[in-house]
Parts: C-alpha cells; structure tokens; sequence
C-alpha cells in the first residue's frame, strides 16, 4: 500500500511510539524491512541515500520501492533521503517517490527556509511529502563538509511555519553512522523545539542513540526515526558468517535468501526499540 509521511507520522507524533525509517541498499533489505512491517501490521518507511541513488539511479530505486509497496498489505513510504540539490528531488517526484527531504543543513537560515518552501510548493502539488532540516546532524564518516550543529529552537519556528514541510530533523546530539550507542541526547533543547514546533519531528542517527534513550524518545513528539548502520551491519556480520558456513555456495540468490531471516530480526528489533510492537 503506496503510501506518504502524512499517513503515517502524524498519528505517531502524537502517539507513544514512532515510526522507523530503513535506508535500503538491496532488493533482500526492502523485503526483509517490508516483511517485518507486514508481521507487526504496520507502516514502515523505505529510504534511499545519496550513496544508493548515485549508485542504482533515481528511477531503479523508484520501481523497487513501489513494487514493493503495492505489493504490501501495509502502508508503505517511498522516501528519498538527505538531498541538496532540488533537480534530482524533481527526478525522484517523477519517477514515483511518494516522499522527499530536502536538506538545506548547510545553508543560512534564509536560504534553507526559501529553497525548502519551493521543494514544498511543487512536491505537495503531486501529493508528495517532504522533510527538512534545520540545525546540522553530523556524520562519523563519508560526509566531511557536513557541520555539528545544535538546532535552534527559534529557528526551527521560523523553518516550519515559513517553509510549509511535512516533517523536521533535528539535531540534538544524534550522530549519523555511529557503529556504537554513545551520543548524548540533550532533552532539554528537544522539549524546547517541540514547544515551538507543531509538525512531526524526526531523528537521524538512530544507531549511535542509546535504546534507554531511543525508548524515552519515541514517547515524545518524535515521530520518524532512521536507521541505517544497523541494517548494514546486520547485512555485513551475518553475510560474512554465511560465506564462513558454506564454502561450496557461489549462488548469489542462496545468499541472499540465507541472509533475508537475520535482516528482518534486525528489523523487528528496531520496530519494538520506537515502541511500534507496544503499541499495537
């Protein structure tokens, strides 16, 4: 069931649990992730990255998600993650994602604030979602011209009532690409931005939160969570191992069919870490 943030989020921001965001880097990932969802009969979102976009293509990457969500019993999100540059958000509007973010991090408040609204402007005419920015989530690797930025509260109003977006990522001490749970979340500024903010709000760098955190945070205003490195990990471990057992094996398929059962406990995990299995 095709489906967009709006359907989604906003029933979570308000709820006691959120919804996660898997960035998808193969077919078996968007099965495993879309299983998952279809066990627990609930929504769950696909993301794309700048790294698979450039790899696959817009369009590819387009017709696998929503195959994949027409194909599904359960609303399913065709997201484009972290983008800069409006041209290739059009492409993916075209091509079939039902959702985008446009992330004008790096940019002056002004700018951010105009270039957001127009993505908002041609994205909402086609029923399209989208996510910003404000503030700056920081990368442990792969993305060094990417600041550390706390988001300010004032800001973040400005950002949202002037833009018009569908969903807010925030910075309040997540990090992109931590391998380990060791970030600090600042509750504090959160509770701050969640005073001024109405929108659902949303957190990158799931993987690098502590689960006493990702918990207590999923039972605020925060209502999409992404996940990335953990699926990766979960891939490249359990692959590794897989070749370990099975020397003889050359076929790409028996692994990828070996693989798809650790994926989607992965999976699974993160759906009760955001509170989704509580809540049904």
């Amino acid at each position: 069931m095709l489906s967009n943030l709006n359907d989604l989020l906003p029933a979570a921001s308000s709820g006691s649990y959120a919804v996660p965001c898997f960035n998808i880097f193969g077919y078996e990932s968007g099965v495993a992730v879309v299983e998952a969802a279809e066990q627990l009969n609930t929504g769950v979102i696909l993301a794309c990255n700048k790294d698979m976009a450039e790899y696959m293509g817009i369009n590819g990457v387009a017709a696998m998600f929503r195959e994949l969500a027409e194909q599904s019993s359960v609303p399913v999100v065709a997201h484009l993650d972290h983008t800069y540059e409006e041209s290739i958000i059009y492409r993916a509007i075209g091509a079939g994602f039902t959702s985008v973010m446009f992330d004008g991090s790096q940019l002056p408040l002004e700018e951010n604030i105009s270039r957001t609204a127009a993505v908002v402007d041609v994205a909402h005419k086609h029923g399209v979602t989208v996510e910003g920015e404000i503030g700056s989530i920081p990368y442990t690797t792969g993305r060094d011209h990417i600041k550390a930025e706390l988001t300010i509260p004032e800001e973040a109003e400005r950002f949202v009532l002037e833009s018009g977006l569908d969903a807010v990522a925030i910075s309040i001490g997540n990090i992109h690409r931590l391998t380990t749970p060791s970030c600090t979340i600042d509750y504090d500024l959160l509770k701050k931005i969640s005073n001024v903010v109405s929108i659902p709000i949303v957190i990158h760098g799931t993987t690098g939160i502590p689960k006493a955190d990702i918990q207590r945070l999923a039972m605020t205003r925060v209502a999409k969570f992404n996940i990335g490195t953990a699926l990766r990990m979960a891939h490249g471990v359990n692959l590794r191992q897989l070749f370990a057992d099975n020397p003889d094996e050359f076929d790409q398929l028996f692994y990828m069919e070996q693989l798809k059962p650790f994926l989607r406990d992965e999976v699974l995990r993160q759906f009760d870490l955001v509170g989704t299995t509580h809540e049904r």
